[in-house]
């Protein structure tokens, strides 16, 4: 059962968000991937699709959250719970950060734009 250290999660900045990976499949993992994500203050989101389900946890802030055309106040103790294909777009309009858990499945991947799909560099 492999454990990750705080010290040992390695940190990704991407559009205003900073990523730190602790479960994937370089750190042991064979089911999910799981990484905090903070999104910064007055941060825009950016628009993205995954190819698996996605599920976010907040764990301190509060941002909106839109998947497809609805639209969420993401807080302290609720889920988000984003399927395969649907559009997120998450922006945190506050003047405090966002910070949350989330889980995404092995193999998953993130869609900007028209780019082609790939593997977060936290997920791997």
């Amino acid at each position: 059962m492999p454990f990750i250290s705080a010290a040992s999660s390695p940190v990704f900045s991407m559009h205003g968000s900073t990523f730190t990976g602790l479960a994937s499949p370089s750190r042991g993992a064979l089911a999910n991937a799981v990484w905090t994500v903070e999104i910064g203050a007055n941060t825009p989101g950016v628009p993205h699709r995954l190819t698996h389900e996605e599920t976010l946890v907040p764990i301190e802030g509060h941002v909106t959250a839109r998947v497809n055309d609805e639209t969420f106040d993401l807080v302290v103790g609720s889920a988000l719970v984003v399927p395969a294909g649907a559009e997120l777009h998450i922006s945190n309009p506050n003047s405090a950060p966002f910070k949350a858990v989330v889980i995404l499945p092995v193999g998953g991947q993130a869609v900007l734009s028209n780019q082609a799909p790939f593997t977060p560099p936290w997920a791997i």
